[in-house]
């Protein structure tokens, strides 16, 4: 028996079927025996949601009903009128829904800040999944230099290396909702290699495998990649594939933000099928799009790709966040070999006069070669400034290159590569370059699943000083709104499986996305009249409305409309994680995560 399957029967893990996650806590002691449960009078529930429309999120039509909580989970569902409870929260005409599973959520610097994540909680988000490409760990070398002016941008000092010391330190300090992350493929070449646009050695390759086999039994959910993005396009499919195999046998998944998702959109498929195939693993392509208006219209090809793929007996899913715009690191714009040797390398060459010229023919030559997403976009009007580190940039936030251009009375291309010189490549931007049918047949597809691709933010504090993409704040909230309510293309019941169910299933949490007796609690009340996006692109920061409650392992973190300040979200360990789950961090009764209190109330 190998070391993983020896761990995996200790800890009753099943690793070749449908595993398990480890959560932070098991939130439920030991069931009592029969004779004291027939003679103890039943315990009073924690909370009772009463006379909603439960959407279970099965995918199955509503019904009315009760929804009793105890001690974190779903104690029961059914008529509780005579049943006593702590609180009783009246939910008629609401619909009562499964907690909302964001498939990339990219908080996991940010949960650091405001460890309740308002643009989360009030789209109805309980579990977030993160690690695209860069993950929090391994957080040594060349990796951490690369983190250092996002950890400097947000107040942060890394005090951890590895992930698990990474879930520790959240454990600590007590989180708002769920997370889960992968290991980063990104993240282990720089911690490797470096910045270098080289293969790795065979020993480097080893040390590679070895920190994944590590995170995965620290509690990765998968190992992922983000192709568009020096170091990552450096890598061949074949140090993939190996990276991939080794999270395959823990129960993980290879997710991935595609090497194109425009001109070169076919062969990253294939690139994307011959990774699952041949490292025996489930794969997830993130915010499936095609990019570039070459490529409007393809969106029906690509389906079929996938969908020719999943008969063949891969197990391909994806999913959207269901905008014609994204957001990404301005420095995408500049061909992958002038990122050699990382961002500051990037930045010289942008300097140098002789360098920059050739940079420039390339952004201008159309190719296949790499993901150009200058001949991707309508033009630099497409192209809207939103997140800057240099203060003295902050006036361009919310302004497109077109605009910034003719003020300066430069060249837009010119423009562009000015304000990554002068924010030291930090530059992150929308970038419109989708068209709205290929965004909704997406949305549509069975197997696709719906992420935020956006940390968790705020209106307050150094999060409210950003300018993020409109669906940092209202990415579930806007399909409810438009695709359910407006424009009829969705069910409610779907989109809610879309939101929970299909996720859960996608991620092995089998104790979640569902609600159902047992379950964990995480549960949402919203009004299907009410509930919306505020949020736009020039004026992001805006919470969400129509959430009522929000209850997180059966602790609101929004109450009557309310943030609580509460935090009792899980690290949620993959199926690989070797050791006894932590306790939670804060004492019992505690849902504050400790010390140092709730915090604010509201907004």
């Amino acid at each position: 028996m190998s070391r993983i399957l020896r761990h995996s029967a200790a800890l009753g893990i099943c690793l070749l079927g449908a595993p398990l996650f480890a959560a932070a806590a098991t939130g439920a002691a030991a069931a009592p025996s029969a004779a004291a449960a027939a003679s103890a009078p039943e315990a009073p529930f924690d909370v009772i949601i009463a006379n909603g429309r439960i959407v279970d999120g099965t995918g199955s039509p509503w019904y009315s009903g009760d929804l009793g909580i105890r001690d974190g989970r779903i104690a029961a569902i059914g008529k509780l009128t005579h049943a006593r409870a702590k609180r009783r929260i009246d939910a008629a005409g609401n619909v009562v829904a499964p907690g909302f599973i964001d498939m990339l959520g990219q908080s996991e610097y940010t949960i650091l800040v405001d460890p309740r994540l308002p643009s989360k909680i009030y789209q109805g988000i309980t579990t977030e999944i993160t690690g695209e490409g860069n993950s929090a760990a391994p957080m040594t070398g060349h990796a951490r230099e690369e983190a250092a002016q996002t950890l400097e941008h947000y107040g942060l000092k890394a005090d951890w290396q590895t992930l698990g010391e990474y879930f520790a330190r959240l454990e600590r300090q007590g989180i708002g909702i769920n997370l889960a992350s992968y290991v980063g493929a990104t993240s282990l070449r720089e911690v490797v290699i470096g910045g270098e646009n080289r293969p790795p050695t065979p020993a480097e390759l080893d040390r590679m495998r070895a920190l994944v086999r590590e995170a995965m039994e620290q509690g990765a959910v998968g190992v992922s990649t983000a192709l568009e993005y020096a170091p990552a396009p450096y890598a061949s499919t074949e140090e993939l594939i190996a990276l991939a195999a080794e999270a395959a046998p823990y129960g993980g998944i290879y997710a991935t933000h595609m090497r194109s998702e425009g001109d070169g959109m076919v062969a990253a498929l294939e690139e994307t099928f011959r990774i699952a195939r041949e490292a025996h693993i489930p794969a997830e392509i993130w915010h499936l799009k095609v990019a570039g208006k070459s490529n409007w219209g393809h969106m029906p090809d690509v389906i079929r790709r996938i969908e020719a793929a999943r008969a063949g007996g891969l197990d391909i899913s994806a999913d959207t966040y269901a905008y014609t715009a994204w957001f990404n690191d301005m420095s995408a714009f500049v061909p992958p070999w002038a990122h050699d040797g990382g961002n500051e390398k990037m930045v010289e060459r942008l300097k140098d006069p002789a360098t920059r010229a050739r940079i420039v023919k390339d952004i201008k030559t159309p190719s296949a070669a790499w993901d150009n997403e200058w001949d991707e976009v309508p033009g630099p009007e497409s192209i809207l400034i939103g997140v800057v580190k240099n203060p003295a940039l902050r006036p361009l936030q919310g302004q497109t290159i077109a605009a910034i251009a003719k003020s300066r009375g430069k060249d837009p291309l010119e423009t562009l590569l000015d304000i990554l010189v002068e924010d030291n490549g930090y530059t992150g931007c929308a970038v419109f370059g989708m068209q709205e049918d290929d965004v909704t047949l997406a949305l549509l597809q069975p197997w696709v699943s719906v992420n935020n691709d956006s940390s968790g933010t705020s209106p307050e504090g150094r999060l409210g000083e950003e300018h993020p993409h409109p669906r940092a704040y209202g990415t579930f909230p806007r399909i409810l709104r438009k695709y359910v309510r407006e424009e009829h293309r969705l069910s409610l019941e779907e989109a809610i499986r879309k939101f929970s169910a299909l996720p859960a299933q996608r991620m092995r949490l089998a104790d979640r996305g569902v609600l159902k007796r047992g379950l964990w609690a995480d549960v949402v009340v919203f009004d299907p009249a009410a509930i919306a996006d505020r949020s736009t692109f020039s004026s992001p920061n805006e919470l969400a409305v129509g959430m009522r409650w929000v209850l997180v392992n059966g602790v609101p973190v929004i109450a009557d409309g309310q943030m609580t300040g509460a935090r009792p979200g899980q690290v949620l360990r993959g199926p690989g994680y070797i050791g006894p789950p932590r306790p939670m961090s804060r004492p019992p009764g505690d849902p504050c995560g400790g010390p140092q209190g709730c915090g604010k109330k509201s907004l």
